[in-house]
């Protein structure tokens, strides 16, 4: 997972941190919390509530599996060190491979769960209302729908390990990831977290089980900067969330 999609990753995560930064400023502006405050009250907090709630919950969940990820890696390694004799590595590798599995289907009902939650929103009718009140909602649910993308872009690439599919991002977003992509047309073979996965399935020597190894502490390497990458977010969430429940106690 090291280069380019750790890269494209940890991009796009420091790109969801400086888009919560950017709604923490806005909900602390006065003319914010004027529209808000004088503005179908009780729907537009709920909404607002809710999404703060829902990436929170979605960066927690990703947090998680991302911890248990790197625990089962960290297992892998502890059984291609000790190289007790091919039936302990096999039995390791079973291990994760059920692991996987069982990510693959969580992962699968959380990103179901997210698309039922963005249609409840989309029908919303809050849009319908005062301009000013428009265009808060509005920035706010791009920036909501973006971070969401993200983090579901990442939980299915740990899962399944294929290619992140293009969202239908906001121009917000797509300046984001101008970097990445230019990036990512130097870096066209680079997929860490696919070779592991194409190590384990033909450890038969030594060799291959140094080699397998060494693949291991790279993909650590990059699980940890993710890790890293998503403490960042998930404290920013959390000033974001209590600044909106400090204008909506105003």
């Amino acid at each position: 997972m090291s280069g380019k999609y750790h890269g494209q990753f940890c991009n796009g995560l420091s790109g969801v941190e400086e888009l919560c930064k950017y709604v923490d400023k806005l909900l602390n502006l006065a003319s914010t919390q004027e529209v808000l405050s004088h503005n179908q009250k009780g729907k537009c907090h709920e909404e607002l509530l809710d999404g703060s709630v829902r990436l929170l919950d979605v960066c927690s969940i990703s947090r998680d599996i991302l911890l248990r990820f790197r625990e089962q890696v960290q297992a892998l390694q502890s059984a291609f060190r000790r190289r007790k004799g091919d039936s302990s590595i096999e039995t390791s590798v079973a291990t994760f491979n059920c692991f996987r599995k069982k990510m693959k289907k969580d992962v699968k009902k959380l990103i179901a769960s997210l698309k039922q939650m963005d249609n409840k929103h989309g029908a919303s009718s809050l849009l319908d209302q005062d301009q000013q009140l428009s265009a808060v909602i509005r920035v706010i649910r791009e920036v909501n729908v973006t971070n969401c993308s993200i983090f579901q872009s990442l939980l299915v690439f740990l899962s399944t390990s294929s290619k992140p599919k293009q969202s239908r991002w906001s121009l917000v977003s797509k300046l984001m990831y101008k970097g990445v992509v230019a990036c990512e047309e130097k870096e066209e073979n680079d997929n860490e977290l696919v070779a592991v996965y194409a190590a384990l399935s033909e450890v038969s020597d030594s060799e291959k089980v140094k080699i397998t190894y060494k693949k291991l502490e790279a993909l650590l390497t990059s699980i940890e900067d993710l890790e890293s990458c998503l403490e960042s977010v998930f404290r920013i969430l959390i000033k974001t969330r209590s600044s909106l429940l400090n204008l909506i106690s105003l």
